[in-house]
């Protein structure tokens, strides 16, 4: 029997995966037209396909295809798509007001969003947090925090960081296409050095996480200068690099560094946080409690919202008025967070993230056993990644990975492909996905696979 997810408002949605036309079909086909004929080309499309309803782990088109949806929006919908608490949570919060800007007249919701922001972030410390609409915003703000903080200008990324698309988010950025390419001039103040990435590590990986940390250190000692670094900035688990998941004590030793020199340690979890990893936040995994931590994607369900939480000391430094934003902390917004929340703590699903790498991982680690094509399995929980190379060595295999992508699209799989060089496809399943779908859509991407 199919099983079913109740959408609030509207009819149940079958969880099964159904392709009953092309994909695209027609329906998408002509919406697509009239995108390019009235959305700017800059706008990619990752799969062809319109969606018209989308619920524990599918995803419905307009032409009646269903995806088993291993993407989540860019691990956004990580709690499902219009989940109960979120839809409740969100509309009640519609009927009493939609605005107000949190700098003219503030409202309750607001303030509980980061009440439990500090709850559930590590550090039993005194927290306080300030809101905007996107992780690219939290993370421009967690820069102008962390300077007024320290005084310091410099910032310190890391090689395939990936932080956003604004101005200083690009400079961030470690990727040229399409992140970076003719935008600039970028960001000064900004600076780049080696991160712990296993597989690409030249001395292997049992060397990688000292001398990558050394070599950050080195380059960050006499290249820039401890006292001038306000921040170190890094993504726990690397998101748009890869899925790269740094060598076991590479950050730690950061994260230290940091602390001998007074410099703000930064984790970007707008990726991998809310229990994406298997625990609510992935720095926890080796016991790290960042100096500021910045959050998004799967904060609110699905409504746009982002976070920087941290030491109140370090959240004080800047002066009344210099944060903020007119939309920053909607409070509809803010309601789906609190839905968000509630479901995570209700249905535990960092347990559900822990449970759907034990179900996907020994599949996926059986299948590049099988392939000469899968260079490795990697990721934590529910943020699993394939990088895919060239029989016979290393070198990045972007065609194959665009080919399986595109495979499984057109079988009903909804994955992403990510990575600097375009050769990972990354999985992100909602994480209240049936194991039942789990393991079909498993066999899709064999199957898939097994054609290339």
């Amino acid at each position: 029997m199919t099983a079913m997810t109740e959408l609030p408002g509207g009819p149940a949605l079958p969880q099964e995966r159904r392709v009953v036309t092309a994909v695209p079909g027609p329906k998408s086909q002509e919406l697509m037209a009239r995108k390019q004929a009235a959305v700017a080309n800059g706008i990619g499309t990752v799969m062809p396909v319109f969606a018209r309803r989308a619920g524990g782990g599918v995803l419905e088109d307009v032409d009646g295809n269903s995806f088993i949806d291993f993407g989540s929006g860019i691990a956004v919908t990580s709690v499902g798509n219009s989940a109960e608490a979120v839809v409740r949570r969100a509309t009640e919060q519609l009927g009493d007001f939609t605005h107000t800007c949190m700098m003219v007249t503030p409202y309750e919701p607001y303030v509980e969003v980061c009440e439990e922001l500090a709850k559930v972030t590590p550090g039993d410390h005194a927290k306080k947090s300030v809101l905007f609409n996107s992780g690219a915003e939290a993370v421009e703000n967690a820069v102008k925090i962390a300077r007024a903080h320290t005084g310091r200008q410099a910032i310190v990324v890391f090689d395939h960081g990936y932080h956003g698309r604004t101005n200083l988010t690009m400079a961030l950025t470690s990727k040229n296409m399409p992140y970076k390419h003719s935008f600039g001039p970028f960001a000064p103040e900004v600076y780049r050095v080696p991160v712990a990435y296993p597989y690409r590590w030249l001395t292997g990986p049992e060397n990688c996480a000292e001398e990558a940390a050394a070599q950050a250190i080195d380059q960050i000692t006499k290249q820039i200068g401890p006292d001038n670094v306000a921040a170190i900035l890094i993504e726990p688990v690397l998101g748009e690099g890869g899925f790269i998941v740094p060598a076991k004590g590479f950050l730690p030793r950061l994260a230290q560094f940091a602390r001998d020199n007074g410099i703000v340690f930064v984790a970007d979890e707008i990726q991998s946080g809310f229990c994406r990893t298997g625990q609510w936040f992935a720095c926890e995994d080796e016991g790290i409690v960042p100096d500021l931590i910045t959050t998004a994607k799967g904060i609110a369900g699905g409504l746009p919202l982002a976070a920087v939480t941290g030491r109140a000391d370090i959240m004080d430094a800047a002066h009344s008025g210099g944060l903020g934003g007119t939309y920053g902390g909607n409070p509809v917004a803010c309601a789906a967070a609190l839905g968000a929340i509630e479901t995570m703590r209700e249905q535990d699903l960092a347990g559900k993230a822990r449970r759907i790498e034990e179900v996907m991982k020994p599949r996926l680690e059986k299948l590049a056993a099988q392939s000469d094509v899968i260079g490795e399995v990697r990721g934590r929980g529910a943020m699993l990644a394939l990088e895919l190379v060239r029989p016979g060595g290393k070198e990045p295999n972007p065609e194959a990975t665009a080919a399986l992508a595109k495979a499984c699209h057109q079988q009903g799989l909804l994955v992403l492909t990510t990575g600097t060089y375009s050769n990972v496809v990354r999985f992100l399943p909602p994480l209240v996905i049936s194991e039942e779908l789990l393991n079909e859509g498993l066999d899709v991407l064999e199957e898939a696979l097994s054609g290339l």
